[in-house]
C-alpha cells in the first residue's frame, strides 16, 4: 500500500474523494486489526450524519412469480422447485398493518416481474391500487422492489403512494451482469434509477458479493454508485440457491460483506445503508451494523406466510426477523431505534433535493 491506512481513513473522515486504488487498498484489508479500524470509522462516519439512530424496514414479498430467469435466484422462472404463491391485496394490508404497528418506518413492496402484473395492463391498476391502499391504511413511506418498468408506470406509482424505487444492477460489470441476469439489459436496468428519480421517488442500488466478480468490479460499482449517488446503496453476500445454476457456488465469507458496506459508507457518508436480514439472519446482524450500516431490512411477522428471498424462511417463523429480535441487538451496541418522525424529515429533505 503507497499511502498508510492511517491516513486514508483520515482522509475518508475529512470526506475527501477515494481514489480506486484507495478503494482497492480498503477492499483488500487481510487483517483483522486494519479491518476494525476501517468499521471504527464507519461508524464515526454514520454517528456524524445520524448519531445512533437506526431505521428499520418492513419486507412484503408479495408474489414470488417471476419472467427473468437470473442464474442466482431461487425463483428464477425455470426453477421447478419453490412453492411460488402470489399474495391478494387484502393479505397485503394485513401484513403492511402488522409491520406498521409494530414500529418499522417504511414497508417494501416486493415482487419478481410477475407477468400478471407485467403483461396485462389491469395487473399495472391492481399493483398500483395495492400501493395506494397501503399507504392509506399505514401511512409510511413506501419501497417498490418490482424490476424495471416504463417512464410512465414509474410515473403512476409516484402518484399512486410509492416513496422508494428499489432496482439493483447486481454488479456493474456488463458482461458479469449477462451471466448474472440473461437477456436483460444492462443499460436499461441501469437508466431505469435515473427515471426514477425524475418521476420523484428516492432510488437504492445494490451489488451481489460472491458471484464471480473481483476486487476490482467490486471498485467499479462503489465508484459508478458514488457517480449515481441513490438516497440508499447496499451490498449482500450470494447465497447458493438450489435449482439454480450457480447452486455449488462457495458462501463468500461474511466479512466480504462487511468491508464493502464499511467502504460504501466512506464513499456514501450521508446515504442510508442498509444490513439486510435476508442473508444470515439476526447472527449476522451485529457485523453489519459495527460495519455502518443505519437501516436494518428484512424484517417479516412471524405468521405472515410471506417469505425473504436469498434465505427464504430464515428466522421467519422463530420470529427473528421482527422489531422487538432486533431492539436488544442494537441496545447491546449502544443504538437505538429512530423515531418515524426522523426517518419521514430524512425522506422529506431527500425529496426536496430531488427538484433542486
Amino acid at each position: 500500500m503507497s499511502i498508510s491506512l492511517e491516513t486514508l481513513l483520515k482522509k475518508a473522515l475529512q470526506e475527501e474523494p477515494l481514489s480506486r486504488e484507495e478503494v482497492l487498498c480498503l477492499l483488500n484489508l487481510k487483517e483483522e486489526d486494519e479491518k476494525g479500524k476501517l468499521f471504527e470509522t464507519a461508524r464515526m462516519l454514520r454517528r456524524r450524519y445520524f448519531e445512533e439512530s437506526i431505521f428499520l424496514y418492513g419486507f412484503i414479498y408479495f408474489s414470488t412469480w417471476c419472467r427473468n430467469d437470473c442464474t442466482f435466484c431461487y425463483y428464477r422462472s425455470s426453477n421447478e422447485l419453490p412453492l411460488r404463491y402470489r399474495k391478494p391485496q387484502e393479505q397485503v394490508l394485513e401484513v403492511s398493518t402488522t409491520l406498521a404497528n409494530s414500529g418499522v418506518h417504511l414497508l417494501d413492496l416486493t415482487m419478481g416481474e410477475d407477468p400478471n402484473y407485467f403483461h396485462k395492463k389491469k395487473g399495472v391498476h391492481i399493483l398500483l391500487s395495492m400501493i395506494q391502499e397501503v399507504k392509506k391504511k399505514t401511512g409510511l413511506p413506501i419501497m417498490i422492489s418490482c424490476g424495471v418498468w416504463s417512464d410512465e408506470v414509474l410515473d403512476d406509482l409516484v402518484e399512486y403512494g410509492a416513496d422508494w424505487f428499489a432496482c439493483y444492477q447486481e454488479t456493474h460489470n456488463p458482461t458479469l451482469f449477462q451471466a448474472l441476469r440473461p437477456l436483460q439489459d444492462y443499460n436499461r436496468r441501469l437508466l431505469a434509477k435515473r427515471s426514477a428519480v425524475q418521476a420523484g421517488m428516492l432510488i437504492e442500488e445494490g451489488i451481489l458479493s460472491g458471484v464471480g466478480e473481483s476486487l476490482e468490479d467490486v471498485a467499479d460499482s462503489i465508484h459508478a454508485m458514488k457517480q449515481m449517488n441513490p438516497h440508499q446503496a447496499r451490498v449482500m453476500n450470494f447465497v447458493p440457491q438450489r435449482g439454480t445454476p450457480m447452486a455449488n457456488y462457495p458462501f463468500p465469507p461474511p466479512d466480504r460483506e462487511q468491508v464493502i458496506l464499511a467502504v460504501l459508507r466512506l464513499t456514501l457518508p450521508r446515504r442510508l445503508i442498509p444490513a439486510s436480514l435476508d442473508v444470515n439472519g439476526i447472527q449476522g446482524l451485529k457485523g453489519k451494523l459495527k460495519a455502518g450500516a443505519n437501516v436494518v431490512t428484512s424484517l417479516i411477522p412471524a405468521s405472515s406466510g410471506m417469505k425473504g428471498v436469498a434465505q427464504s424462511e430464515l428466522g421467519i417463523f422463530e420470529g427473528q426477523r421482527t422489531v422487538g429480535a432486533i431492539l436488544p441487538i442494537l441496545e447491546e451496541l449502544e443504538l437505538k431505534k429512530a423515531s418515524l418522525q426522523a426517518y419521514l424529515n430524512w425522506v422529506g429533505k431527500q425529496k426536496q433535493g430531488l427538484f433542486h
